[in-house]
C-alpha cells in the first residue's frame, strides 16, 4: 500500500517502463530501461514488457533470474533478424515480492536494487549484462532476502543520475541520488516522490532532460 511511481519520460512516449503484475499470490514489479527513448524506445518497451508477462503467466517461470534468462532469449529472437544488426534490449531491476512474508527475490540486468533500513542504504548488485545480445552472457543471479517492517526498496533506471545540470552543467551521478533517498526516506512515499521531482527539476534547471526517468519506491 505504501509506494510511489515517479515516471518522467523525456518525450511523450518512452523507452523506460514499469511493470507490475500479480501471479499465484506474489507481486512482480520491475523498472526497465530499453534501448533509446521516444518512439523507438517505446517500441522496444512493448516487446520487452510483453515478454515479461509471457514468461511469468504462460511459461510459469517464477524465479527472477530465470525470468530474465527467458526474456533475454525472447528479445534476442525478436531482434536477430534486424537487417542493420541493431542490438536492442534493456536494462532492468526485477523483484518478486511476497507481502505477507516480507520476502523479496531480486534479479537485475545492469540495474541494482537499493534497500534502506534504519537510515542506511544497501545496494544489491546486478549482473553486468543487458537483456539482449551480449558476448559474455551468463545466467542471471537471484538474490533472496527477508525485509523488516519499514524497510524501503527502490527500483530505478539511470535517467535520474545521468541528468546534466547544477551550476556547472555536469552529470548528477549516483551519490547525490543516494543522499536524496536517505534524506527523504522517513517521509511518506508520496512526499518522497514530490521531493525527488523537485530535486530533479532544480538540478536540471534550464538544461534539456537527457533521458527517461523512472523510480519506484516500496515501503514494507
Amino acid at each position: 500500500p505504501e509506494c510511489f511511481v515517479f515516471y518522467k519520460p523525456k518525450d511523450i512516449v518512452a523507452g523506460d517502463f514499469y511493470f507490475l503484475e500479480e501471479y499465484q499470490g506474489d507481486i512482480y514489479v520491475a523498472v526497465a530501461d530499453c534501448t533509446g527513448h521516444g518512439v523507438p524506445g517505446a517500441m522496444v518497451s512493448v516487446i520487452c514488457s510483453n515478454a515479461l508477462s509471457y514468461v511469468v503467466h504462460d511459461s510459469q517461470i517464477t524465479e527472477p533470474g530465470k525470468i530474465l534468462d527467458a526474456v533475454t532469449d525472447i528479445v534476442i529472437d525478436k531482434f536477430q533478424s534486424s537487417a542493420d544488426g541493431i542490438k536492442d534490449g534493456m536494462d532492468i531491476c526485477l523483484c518478486k515480492i511476497n507481502i505477507e512474508n516480507r520476502t523479496v527475490e531480486y534479479s537485475g540486468a545492469n540495474n541494482p536494487l537499493y534497500i534502506v533500513r534504519d537510515g542506511v542504504l544497501e545496494s544489491i548488485k546486478p549482473n553486468k549484462q543487458p537483456i539482449g545480445q551480449f558476448e559474455y552472457r551468463v545466467p542471471f543471479d537471484t538474490h533472496k532476502m527477508t525485509l523488516e517492517k519499514d524497510d524501503i526498496i527502490y527500483l530505478f533506471t539511470d535517467g535520474f543520475a545521468d541528468q546534466f545540470g547544477g551550476d556547472n552543467g555536469k552529470k548528477l551521478k549516483y551519490k547525490p541520488f543516494k543522499n536524496e533517498l536517505l534524506q527523504a526516506h522517513d517521509k511518506t512515499m508520496h512526499e518522497q516522490m514530490i521531493i525527488l521531482d523537485g530535486f530533479f527539476e532544480e538540478w536540471k534547471g534550464e538544461y534539456e532532460q537527457v533521458d527517461d526517468v523512472c523510480i519506484i519506491g516500496i515501503r514494507f
